[in-house]
């Protein structure tokens, strides 16, 4: 019997407080083979049908609401049967639900709120604490809605509201300011009750970016407050911050600093013996429509003692997270906790590679300064999160913290995991689970770089990244609302952003915005989007801005600048080269293959530049196509073959030969098919001979490592394989070799730059995608369908992957033995794959599990 399962609304789970008036509804099936029909039925907590959509024949396992209008605070309840192949009808799924938010500007009732005082640029204050008291009998629902300039924390009657960390979360807080819903119902008690909050600087007035920028957004942090009640009657009352609220400074968190960290008095209670003051934000707040930071997975450490007598405790996972713990003191002390990613040479504590230092500042601190009171001392952060695996503690006396518990506790974007990967190589599965502790770390409401130093939403890290996150988790929501972002940053001219929200970025760095590789984001992850999850919602959406990001593109084709290199090609060729504007270059490469130099980011890059404009032109006219603009379509597959030839001319120029042994200068336009049939195989021979002079170790930078398997998969799979398996440095897997459980940002590890190099870092994870592509062979062929094309080789036994799609769990898997290669797959119920496997004919299977056999000597290692 077939029955609908994994019910999600806009790739949510249960979602309170959306604005999307128009959801879909997305299910899988469970059981039976083929789905030949379905029916929804939509309610309202009155038990009213706000939608029945009948039996609609069809496959499809999503459908858009089109019932009665929904309105602000509507709570939806829904549910789906299914008819299987035989037009068997199945029982109903389980309930879902969907709650909608304040839709309109008059729905807030609330004033913005803020402290008693004119807040001062250049100090640093501590946490705000709000309270109002209100009397309540009886409510049978409450709604909190909240957001804030700044981070902050709610509580009725002490117990937290809702699970979120840092909310409201970040965003370019000038043009959009997210806010969040809570069903408080059970926090509420009969008679008086107690609703405080505590607000702090957040990214909004706290360290933003590498050097700790301050103040980006405002120096005013402020609340917006309002908590709906309804009681049996249907009648309801609304508690909304206003100036009545009670206010003071003077709570146990002295300071607050999201990179920085935590200055508490234990021994504080914030008075509240003054008034809020009323003030004013022209951003009227916006549902988020994504998953919620939450806490998730908690590490015990391994207690020992550094050479200077300092407790050190090792978590034994670099991560993204903060500290709690509880303890007995004797007397008042001060303790200072110091978080960092790992030791000297001496077995101390050390911060460098995380830090920008001058003169006048050192920054990002990542410390807590706890001052404890007598008696039992419970501790948790509030405001700030840390790149970590060690945390360094001194105190007063250490005795009193010989019972102390200790516990660190992960912080990252509530993403599900969605991929499984496991073959006969540790390393490499280590590898893959480091990569997943890298997302995590840098998936804290935007993708960033690392969770320390920077903390930056960079558009390239991003858009090369994309296909990898979406492989290991269900990140739909999470990547819908950072395509927002680049596009509420977008400028008149088209041009698209390097990073986003762009808060605690260095003035110098404004011309490196629209550099290709980067801004580039705005057009390949919503493509990318469209192909993994079936949705060209996104397309439609921001089309608009994809043209005016073409059209900027398009207006550098040709254009000359003080700056640009010379390039010796025919007229008819420079006027579709790209030789203008400043850009990141292929970036990164190991230092012994081209060390980066100033020059890299001040001089135009006409390779990679023009091989990246002819590549977007491409994807461009696809997405017109597939959105019925055909002019469009035409335009931008033109200056795709225009671009394409103008690059083949760069390339025959001695300075951008092929004849090259930077691996990225013949891996680019062999992945992009930017040469002509005699040029590509040059390309490919010549890129083998760059990998046998550099002992097949990598030799990419940041936007060509994640292509170069699938480069050399198309010449002989056992090249791919060679490369893999490399243990040497440069290599993926000489980080799990040297103990890494995250990702490096520099292929040397704590050995880069001077040790300048952050741990955790997920870029050269995006490898992750070619063995859930390639290796185990798993593809989304479109709806419903997968291509599973599994490509045995190097010295593997076995490999295998699972990956939990928007259709359905899709799982290969093979191994070898003596008798041949065993392969097994499993097909989701109302899905389809075509087979490839080596040896024989493709062929089609519908849902079920599946084994087959093929012989050994199609699986032969390249040598």
């Amino acid at each position: 019997m077939m029955r609908a399962v994994n019910l999600k609304t806009e790739y949510l789970r249960d979602p309170m407080g959306i604005d999307i008036v128009e959801p879909r509804l997305f299910w899988n099936c469970g059981g039976g083979t083929v789905q030949n029909a379905y029916q929804i039925v939509c309610r309202d907590d009155s038990g009213r049908i706000l939608w029945d959509t009948g039996k609609v024949s069809g496959s499809s396992m999503r459908a858009v609401y089109s019932g009665s209008p929904l309105k602000s605070r509507t709570r939806v309840l829904w549910k789906v049967r299914l008819w299987d192949e035989t037009d068997s009808q199945g029982g109903w799924s389980d309930e879902a639900s969907f709650e909608i938010g304040l839709l309109s500007p008059s729905d807030w009732k609330a004033s913005w709120i803020t402290g008693d005082y004119k807040a001062d640029p250049k100090k640093r204050y501590p946490a705000d604490c709000f309270r109002k008291r209100f009397a309540c009998r009886g409510a049978v629902k409450a709604r909190l809605y909240a957001s804030a300039c700044g981070v902050y924390e709610g509580c009725i009657n002490g117990r937290k509201a809702g699970n979120f960390v840092l909310a409201p979360g970040v965003t370019d807080y000038k043009k959009r300011i997210q806010y969040q819903t809570y069903d408080v119902t059970e926090l509420l008690k009969d008679g008086e009750n107690e609703l405080t909050f505590q607000l702090a600087d957040g990214w909004y007035r706290g360290s933003t970016g590498a050097w700790g920028l301050r103040n980006q957004y405002g120096t005013e942090t402020k609340l917006l407050a309002q908590l709906e009640l309804t009681f049996p009657d249907g009648s309801g009352e609304t508690i909304a911050s206003d100036g009545s609220w009670e206010w003071s400074s003077d709570g146990p968190i002295r300071f607050a600093d999201n990179k920085d960290g935590e200055i508490v008095d234990a021994g504080r209670e914030p008075s509240y013996s003054g008034k809020a003051r009323v003030t004013s934000c022209g951003v009227v707040p916006s549902a988020s429509d994504n998953v919620p930071v939450t806490e998730h997975e908690q590490f015990t450490p391994v207690r020992t003692k550094t050479p200077s007598g300092k407790l050190l405790l090792d978590f034994g996972q670099n991560m993204a997270g903060y500290i709690r713990f509880s303890f007995r003191a004797e007397r008042t002390g001060k303790m200072i906790l110091r978080f960092g990613e790992m030791l000297d040479e001496n077995g101390e504590l050390t911060q460098k590679n995380i830090q920008c230092s001058s003169r006048k500042k050192t920054t990002p601190l990542q410390r807590i300064i706890y001052r404890c009171r007598k008696g039992l001392n419970v501790y948790k952060t509030r405001f700030a999160v840390f790149g970590f695996r060690y945390c360094e503690v001194s105190a007063d006396d250490l005795s009193d913290l010989e019972d102390a518990e200790f516990t660190a506790v992960a912080v990252y974007s509530d993403l599900r995991r969605t991929g499984f990967f496991k073959s006969s190589n540790a390393l490499l599965d280590q590898f893959v689970e480091s990569t997943v502790w890298s997302a995590r770390s840098n998936f804290l409401d935007i993708p960033t770089d690392c969770p320390t130093r920077e903390r930056h939403g960079w558009t390239g890290d991003a858009q090369i990244f994309f296909d990898t996150a979406g492989w290991l988790f269900d990140c739909a929501a999470f990547f819908r609302k950072y395509v927002q972002d680049m596009y509420d940053w977008q400028r008149k001219d088209g041009c698209l952003p390097q990073i986003v929200p762009e808060g605690g970025v260095d003035f110098y760095m404004d011309a490196m915005n629209g550099s290709v590789g980067w801004a580039d984001a705005g057009i390949l992850i919503p493509y990318r989007f469209w192909k993994r999850y079936g949705d060209r919602s996104i397309l439609e959406k921001y089309y608009k801005g994809m043209k005016k990001y073409a059209r900027f593109m398009i207006k550098r084709c040709g254009k000359h600048t003080l700056l640009s290199k010379p390039l010796r090609i025919p007229h008819g060729y420079r006027k579709y080269a790209v030789n203008a504007g400043q850009s990141y270059g292929e970036w990164a490469e190991p230092a012994d293959v081209h060390p980066n130099k100033w020059t890299d980011m001040v001089l135009p890059h006409p390779e990679v530049s023009t091989a990246y404009t002819s590549f977007v032109m491409g994807h461009m006219a696809e997405i017109a196509a597939e959105l019925g603009e055909e002019a469009d379509s035409d335009l931008y597959r033109e200056y795709a073959r225009q671009v394409r030839r103008s690059y083949q001319a760069i390339r025959s120029l001695p300075e951008f030969t092929l004849d090259t042994d930077r691996q990225a200068m013949l891996v680019r336009p062999l992945y992009m098919g930017l040469l002509d049939t005699e040029g590509r195989k040059y390309a490919q021979e010549r890129l083998v001979k760059a990998l046998d002079h550099y002992g097949w170790r990598l030799g990419t930078g940041f936007l060509s490592t994640p292509l170069i398997l699938d480069v050399l998969s198309e010449i002989d799979i056992g090249y791919a394989y060679r490369l893999l398996e490399n243990e040497e440095m440069p290599g993926w897997l000489f980080m799990p070799k040297h103990g890494a459980t995250t990702i490096w940002e520099s292929w040397e590890g704590t050995e880069a730059q001077n040790g300048i190099a952050s741990l955790n870092h997920y870029s050269k994870g995006t490898v992750c995608a070619w063995l859930f592509e390639t290796m185990c062979g798993i593809r989304i062929d479109g709806e419903n369908h997968f291509l599973l094309s599994p490509k045995p080789g190097g010295s593997f036994t076995y490999a295998g992957a699972s990956y939990d799609s928007i259709y359905g769990t899709v799982a290969c898997r093979w191994e070898r033995s003596d008798a041949g290669v065993r392969y097994t797959a499993e097909i989701p119920p109302n899905t389809s794959a075509r087979v490839e496997l080596p040896g024989m004919e493709p062929f089609e299977v519908k849902a079920g599990k599946y084994e087959w056999m093929a012989e050994t000597e199609k699986m032969t290692q390249k040598k």
